[in-house]
């Protein structure tokens, strides 16, 4: 019965996809590290809008961190797949 009210979230390679207007986070954030991946264009084809440069960032989940530590990587890319890709194996490494 508690399982049908857990809120279910889409997954990549068994980690969750958590998306809010441009910005979607990849991993759980009770690990020390999750991916940000930030859309920052957008183009349009046949109706269908399609993500442009995506910025990407390994971003410590610490509470204690300051600021400018917690971003411990960060690059941009030409599509979301490739920055999902590149950020699933960066957390991957990260959390080893």
């Amino acid at each position: 019965m508690a399982e049908d009210n857990k809120e279910k979230f889409l997954e990549y390679k068994g980690k969750p996809l958590v998306r809010c207007g441009k910005t979607i986070y990849y991993g759980n954030m009770s690990d020390p590290y999750v991916i940000c991946l930030n859309v920052q264009s957008e183009e349009e084809i046949k109706d269908l809008k399609i993500s442009g440069k995506v910025l990407i960032q390994l971003i410590n989940t610490d509470p204690d961190v300051s600021p400018k530590e917690k971003i411990v990587k960060k690059s941009e890319k030409t599509g979301l797949f490739n920055a999902l890709d590149l950020g699933a194996v960066w957390l991957e490494r990260a959390l080893k």
